[in-house]
């Protein structure tokens, strides 16, 4: 098994490059067939032009694969990989017919048919794709078995979401703790993977030495440091090594940069999207005559106390038995509102809010005031969140789900803050395209809930 650990990447590159290869195969073919024509584009390509368009598509169709994780094979689920596939390809041949259709100065939809041939016969190699590599993948690499080691916090949720992905691991065992160093270390050398949930920082480092000493994989649950410290920069100003933390939030060119993105793009947001807005709004109105906007307190960067705005997708009496989240299906919320949260509309009108300044296109979600009293009882550092802007979207928002828990919401968050880079937003902006239509990531808390707290003793860093 360790030797073909060894050669997952080079065959996973290989299994990426007869994807790609292809697919730029497939354009190459239509291209010459039916496109590089003076009559139909209008402009003599000779050889090297020829192979310009072939590489431009070649380049477009790797960076919407690499943004989307369609090379994630090993990684996603078989539908999500088809998932990030299909709406790269769609992407790719959207552009691609968009700058072909410039050059050739067509009339509106001329010439689409053969560029719609090519997406059906990509959808269709790739479904193969996918399905085949998957297959080889599954036999060559089966799920890891996997030793679980937990401390005082109830382990059952963590295990719950490993158990969702039995293509991945296997728990075959669970040990706490308290059954002393020596028995868990006995129990680790039976394995070649561990995981290590959150348990003391002390005992932590002693199992992850004991695991790179024996070349044992480990996985581990991180602590809020832990997240802290990885985006930490190495200073060799002497024959120790130090990591600087630098915990400032943003620098100013980061700051003005990001601002200057979140006007532009907020404009042409709104320039773009205002007939759906109008549409969504005359809907709400006619519904039950209520008030078209949801105007709610929230928390943005340091604190600062905001109106955000929302289309309003509940009852116009949502609140009158207190404040909470939405629950999973949420009597409070109307027919037209329910589809509005699943593809996240009601949140068109925080463009605004953004072009205002009191919020950005991304970063952490913002929440209640009240919301955050709670959490802050159980989560003191919950308030680290406030060290940027709040965000239309955001990394919590991309990798996790509405429902999220507030302690793994905030290590989503200080990931991003601490990670923090322009391409880091770019990126997050174009994977929030593909959650859209991902109702998972818009389903509600329990009923029991009023917060996405699951239980009063979280965590101890």
């Amino acid at each position: 098994m360790e030797r073909r650990e060894q050669y997952k990447r080079l065959i996973m590159f290989c299994a990426s490059v007869l994807i790609i290869g292809t697919q730029v195969a497939l354009f190459a073919y239509t291209w010459y067939r039916h496109y590089r024509s003076v009559a139909v584009i209008k402009v003599d390509f000779y050889r090297r032009g020829n192979w310009a368009v072939i590489a431009f598509y070649a380049l477009m169709l790797f960076f919407f694969f690499k943004i989307y994780g369609a090379f994630k094979v090993g990684y996603l689920r078989v539908l999500d990989v088809l998932y990030s596939q299909i709406l790269s390809i769609l992407c790719v041949n959207g552009l691609a017919y968009l700058q072909l259709s410039l050059i050739g100065r067509w009339k509106w939809l001329s010439h689409i048919k053969p560029m719609l041939n090519l997406t059906v016969l990509d959808i269709i190699v790739t479904i193969i794709w996918v399905v085949f590599v998957r297959w080889i993948y599954a036999r060559i690499y089966p799920p890891k078995q996997l030793l679980f080691i937990f401390g005082t916090r109830s382990p059952e949720e963590l295990i719950y979401k490993i158990s969702t992905r039995k293509d991945k691991y296997t728990i075959r065992e669970t040990i706490n703790i308290e059954e002393g160093e020596k028995l868990i270390k006995e129990k680790i050398s039976r394995y070649k993977a561990v995981m290590i949930g959150d348990i003391p920082s002390q005992t932590r480092n002693l199992l992850l030495k004991y695991c790179f000493e024996k070349s044992i994989r480990c996985y581990t649950v991180p602590k809020i440091s832990d997240i802290i410290s990885r985006s930490a920069s190495d200073i060799h100003l002497f024959d120790t090594p130090f990591l600087l933390s630098r915990n400032h939030g943003l620098s100013a060119e980061q700051k003005f940069t990001k601002r200057m993105m979140d006007i532009v793009i907020s404009v042409i947001g709104i320039a773009i999207m205002w007939p759906v807005m109008l549409a969504i709004a005359l809907i709400i109105k006619g519904y039950d005559k209520g008030s078209i906007l949801y105007k709610q307190e929230r928390l943005t960067l340091d604190g600062k106390i905001f109106c955000v705005l929302k289309f309003r997708s509940m009852r116009v009496d949502s609140e009158k038995e207190g404040v909470r989240l939405a629950m999973k299906n949420d009597s409070r919320i109307t027919p037209f509102g329910k589809i509005l949260r699943n593809i996240h509309f009601d949140e068109l009108p925080q463009l605004f809010n953004i072009i205002k300044g009191d919020m950005s296109l991304v970063g952490p979600r913002p929440e209640r005031p009240v919301i955050i009293e709670e959490y802050e009882k159980i989560i003191p550092e919950f308030k680290y969140r406030l060290k940027v802007k709040a965000g239309l979207t955001g990394y919590a928002q991309v990798y996790g789900k509405y429902n999220t828990t507030p302690y793994d919401k905030l290590k989503l968050d200080l990931t991003y803050i601490q990670n923090y880079s322009i391409w880091l937003d770019v990126k997050l902006m174009m994977l929030t395209f593909k959650i859209l239509f991902q109702k998972e990531n818009s389903e509600g808390v329990e009923s029991w809930q009023t917060t996405a707290t699951k239980n009063t003793s979280l965590k101890k860093d």
